[in-house]
């Protein structure tokens, strides 16, 4: 196995945003066999939250964090790491705002672990810019 472009993981960049996809999917189930109803309140209605529609987030969360990864990798001296965790811990949070909206306390945690788990895999996923990268490679 090569290794990924973007960090200096053995795994591939593109693998993070599946492994966030994976584990969003099984925090989900995990609130299901728990009997868990998952909603998050959205202004006066309850939006029920699909197992899809966990998958999907983590997915675009695991891509645009690769994305910016990559960015910092290539605009901060020595890769960023400090930046990328700094950032990572800054989106955790906000996105905690969508996570303490669940309906019951029981949603309200299994969506706390699933933002906790989804960002832990991007987070170390993603988490050291290799040396030395080439314009072209990083994507690669």
């Amino acid at each position: 196995m090569t290794e990924n472009s973007a960090t200096s993981s053995p795994w591939p960049a593109w693998a993070v945003p599946l492994a966030a996809a994976v584990v969003a999917v099984a925090v989900w189930l995990i609130g299901a066999a728990t009997g868990v109803n998952l909603e998050a309140q959205l202004g006066t209605d309850a939006q029920a939250i699909s197992v899809v529609a966990a998958a999907v987030v983590a997915l675009a969360a695991g891509f645009a964090g690769w994305g910016v990864r990559v960015l910092i990798g290539r605009l901060v001296r020595g890769g960023g790491e400090v930046v990328w965790f700094v950032l990572c811990g800054v989106v955790l949070l906000a996105s905690m705002v969508g996570a303490l909206a669940g309906t019951t306390p029981g949603a309200v945690a299994i969506l706390v672990s699933m933002h906790v788990a989804v960002g832990v895999v991007i987070a170390l996923g993603l988490r050291t810019a290799r040396r030395g990268v080439t314009s072209g490679s990083a994507l690669a």
